[in-house]
C-alpha cells in the first residue's frame, strides 16, 4: 500500500468511508467497484450529488494515480449528469482536505445542476 492509500472503509472517523462501506445509508444513485454517488443531505439545487472514490483518498491523492483518478471522476460526473438529465448545465465542485470542508479528509466532488438559473445555487 502506498502512502496516502487506505483500505475501503478503514479510515478512522471518516463519514465517506462509512458510506462507501455501507455502514451509513444514503440515497445512492450510482455505484461501481471504484466510485459511489449519492444525494447531498443539504442540496444547493434540484440535483446535488456527491461523488466519492470508495477507497479513502486524502488531499494528496493516491500516489501517482491521482491524475487517472481525476479523469475517471470527471468522466463519471459527465455520465451521471446525463443520467440525471442535467448534462447541458451543471457545476462540479471538488473538496479535499480538512480546510475545504467540515467532512473528513476524503476527496469528494459535488455535482450540482437542475436549477432554472445558475445564480440560484444556495450553498455548498
Amino acid at each position: 500500500m502506498k502512502k496516502g492509500e487506505r483500505v475501503l472503509g478503514k479510515e478512522k472517523d471518516c463519514l465517506f468511508c462509512d458510506i462507501a462501506a455501507k455502514r451509513k445509508q444514503e440515497k445512492v444513485v450510482y455505484e461501481d467497484d471504484q466510485f459511489m454517488a449519492f444525494h447531498d443531505i443539504k442540496p444547493s439545487a434540484e440535483i446535488h450529488l456527491l461523488i466519492i472514490p470508495k477507497e479513502h483518498v486524502g488531499i494528496f491523492g493516491v500516489g501517482n494515480s491521482r491524475e487517472k483518478l481525476s479523469s475517471e471522476i470527471f468522466a463519471l460526473a459527465r455520465k451521471i449528469a446525463k443520467d440525471m438529465g442535467v448534462e447541458d448545465s451543471y457545476k462540479l465542485l471538488i473538496n479535499a482536505g480538512h480546510s475545504a470542508t467540515k467532512n473528513p479528509d476524503h476527496l469528494h466532488v459535488h455535482l450540482i445542476g437542475g436549477w432554472k438559473s445558475p445564480t440560484k445555487v444556495r450553498h455548498v
